[in-house]
């Protein structure tokens, strides 16, 4: 080796020469653990459209990877379009609750509860009477295809109701798929459409766990997704089959959009609901299923009509490797958080 001969040096120079060599066997050793070591396996169990797109089949075993939470931007306030990027303790929240403090305005949060899904409609509206823009008028209105699953009725507090909106039951899970958007257009069209200004669509297996006030509202909102804030711009899973009436260009695109939660006017809602239904029923008679499902069609409208209020991950949450952190946990969605389980954990929280 080319280091031996520094060992016959004069006595002069053999101190130095030990703590260059020292220094040198070090500097190798660094190297090659960096260039040979093997990274910590990683085990995927959800199946959620974020681990297709990044390559990884549901409970896939990576070598070789590490998947970690992002680190997010959160000093970022604004989307590049110019529209408030919300974090619910900024200053720009406050002075946003403060300025629709000093309106009377009328709210109203839809979900659907079909199936299995019954058994989480007391927790969420419970949640909400405590935490969903608390002192302000509230409806909430409950697509059902069992109104008896609202039976007791829950008690609520001082402007807030409860109206529940019979639709016709969808035996499996792919024809509900099929006939959200629609239904959703339909229920604000009439009802809601003269009775409340805004309006929130949330999935029912979530839960409030903080204080979610008028720093939300805006003519069209959306909700970042938890997973792929801060992620690179590939990693986003857009529809990709070109057929499909959701599909995506590589250069579209600025964030990606979860499906847990979305609002704003109702008028802009009615629009967003209905164009989604048709590109879907489009599909269906193309015999296409998007990736995403209804999510993929919400990302789709998305980028063609931006969000004027764009809301951070704190209103739409769970645990995952790739979930980036938060200040403050504000929306957790169960059912997702059921997906980021391994089968043992599943279990014990009987998802």
């Amino acid at each position: 080796m080319a280091l031996l001969p520094f060992c016959k040096s004069p006595t002069g120079m053999l101190r130095v020469t030990r703590i260059q060599l020292l220094l040198y066997c070090i500097i190798l050793f660094l190297i090659m653990y960096f260039l040979h070591g093997r990274k910590p396996t990683v085990t995927v169990q959800s199946p959620h459209p974020i681990f297709q797109s990044l390559g990884m089949a549901s409970g896939r075993e990576m070598t070789d990877m590490v998947v970690g939470r992002a680190a997010p931007p959160q000093t970022s306030v604004e989307t590049p379009w110019g529209a408030p990027l919300v974090w619910g303790d900024t200053r720009n929240s406050v002075w946003r609750r403060a300025k629709f403090a000093q309106r009377d305005i009328h709210t109203g949060l839809l979900a659907l509860v079909v199936g299995r899904y019954a058994q989480f409609v007391r927790r969420f509206l419970s949640s909400a009477e405590t935490y969903f823009l608390p002192g302000r008028t509230v409806t909430y209105y409950i697509l059902t295809d069992n109104p008896r699953t609202l039976e007791p009725p829950i008690e609520l507090g001082p402007e807030r109701q409860l109206k529940v909106v019979p639709i016709a039951e969808f035996p499996g899970w792919e024809r509900l798929y099929y006939r959200r958007m629609a239904l959703l257009a339909d229920a604000i069209r009439d009802p809601i459409g003269s009775e409340v200004e805004y309006i929130f669509c949330a999935d029912i297996d979530q839960e409030f766990v903080a204080p979610v006030g008028e720093e939300i509202l805006g003519d069209l909102v959306a909700t970042l997704h938890p997973e792929l804030y801060g992620m690179p711009r590939n990693a986003f899973p857009y529809e990709v089959e070109e057929t499909s009436s959701a599909y995506v260009e590589d250069d579209e695109g600025d964030y990606y959009y979860t499906s847990e939660l979305y609002g704003g006017l109702v008028s802009e809602m009615y629009r967003l609901a209905r164009a989604c239904s048709l590109l879907i029923l489009q599909d269906q008679a193309n015999g296409v299923t998007a990736r995403g499902f209804e999510e993929s069609y919400l990302n789709r409208y998305l980028i063609n009509h931006r969000p004027t209020c764009v809301l951070s991950p704190e209103y739409s949450w769970w645990d995952s490797a790739l979930a980036t952190n938060v200040p403050v946990q504000r929306l957790l969605s169960l059912g997702r958080q059921c997906e980021a389980f391994d089968m043992q954990k599943r279990e014990e929280h009987k998802c």
